[in-house]
């Protein structure tokens, strides 16, 4: 069974300040968010159980530095698609959400409004990673057309 997470207003100053540590420090133990927000650490933990069962906590990640795994570059690509889809079983909205989620240069894909249908961020070892990206994983995609620079 799926519980509806509570709106933000549902949560209260306490709940709020538990969030915020567990954004800045995923790993805080509970008896120094405790200490922090005036609570103990078993209510803390009661807190973040009621928090994570609603759903407002979905998950816990690591960060990682990029550089620090030798990715020292970060870049932008605008996509369009080719709309046109006489043979196309699938959406092709869909079939490139799902080609972009087996890229691992591709770390955010944003749905676009306007010219362009997407945003994706791309974090890459260097120039000539993202070179061998575009030409042969992005450009070979058979829906996608990257801006083309203005005149």
């Amino acid at each position: 069974m799926t519980m509806t997470p509570p709106p933000l207003d549902r949560l209260d100053r306490l709940d709020r300040a538990i969030l915020a540590h567990l954004q800045t420090d995923g790993r805080a133990a509970h008896d120094a968010i405790g200490a922090e927000i005036g609570l103990s650490a078993s209510a803390v933990l009661r807190r973040i159980r009621k928090l994570e069962e609603a759903g407002v906590i979905d998950r816990y990640v690591a960060l990682l530095k990029p550089e620090a795994l030798g990715l020292g570059l970060m870049a932008y690509v605008n996509v369009r698609l080719e709309k046109r889809a006489e043979h196309a079983k699938r959406n092709p909205m869909d079939e490139f959400r799902a080609s972009v989620q087996a890229w691992p240069e591709v770390v955010e894909c944003v749905a676009l409004t306007g010219e362009m249908d997407f945003l994706l961020r791309l974090v890459l070892q260097d120039m000539s990673a993202y070179s061998r990206f575009m030409m042969d994983t992005l450009l070979r995609h058979p829906r996608c057309r990257t801006a083309r620079p203005a005149s």
